[in-house]
């Protein structure tokens, strides 16, 4: 029963951590709140592999003199996962493709922004890198970011676990700077809460709930 339970809690956090997308037939949301980064999206999980869904990114420069507003509709593929006992690690395939709109230029224009994530956690330790390609006539805005946190105490299932996580990130064509983000998590179950202030002294906020 022990490790039954200890299956059970490593796989629901993996939920709750690493993958953009929750399990066959289940509903995410999730968010990724800056002054420079507005991220919100959700997805319906198709099968336990395949999810489609829509989302809204509004991007803008450092030095906030350019800004970008993404209308997209998004596909997530696990395309493989390994799981033991105390541990699971994924290969996620991140698709997306819409229109985008720029304060300096008229109109809209088709991008799309396919992408890779790697992922590998336990009930104490989290690492993960993604990278999204985000291409539009004469626009390269490619980002790629990394994360590696760890769990203050094991928790039970119906727990609360805080967690320690710091990303780096970096796109192209609005930032010479990289990022860096200290913050605190708090899970339970099927959502967790994340804040922190960059090394901008920018605010950072992020969510996710399944349901």
């Amino acid at each position: 029963m022990l490790r039954v339970a200890a299956t059970l809690l490593v796989a629901t956090q993996g939920l709750a951590q690493a993958g953009p997308m929750g399990f066959k037939d289940s509903w995410m949301a999730m968010g990724d709140l800056s002054p420079n980064w507005r991220e919100v999206w959700v997805n319906y999980a198709l099968t336990s592999r395949d999810a489609v869904g829509g989302g809204l990114l509004y991007m803008r420069s450092d030095d906030k003199t350019k800004s970008r507003m993404l209308t997209e509709a998004t596909y997530t593929r696990l395309l493989k996962r390994w799981n033991t006992k105390e541990s699971q690690a994924n290969v996620w395939l991140l698709g997306g493709i819409g229109a985008v709109e720029g304060n300096d230029f008229s109109g809209s224009k088709l991008m799309w922004s396919p992408g890779v994530q790697l992922d590998y956690e336990t009930t104490r330790i989290y690492v993960s890198a993604t990278t999204r390609l985000f291409r539009a006539s004469g626009l390269n805005h490619d980002y790629a970011s990394v994360r590696a946190g760890f769990s203050f105490f094991e928790a039970d299932y119906d727990e609360t676990q805080p967690w320690f996580i710091v990303e780096a990130r970096r796109m192209r064509g609005l930032s010479d700077k990289l990022e860096i983000t200290p913050m605190l998590r708090l899970i339970n179950k099927g959502y967790f809460i994340e804040a922190g202030v960059n090394n901008s002294r920018q605010w950072r906020f992020n969510f996710m709930y399944i349901f």
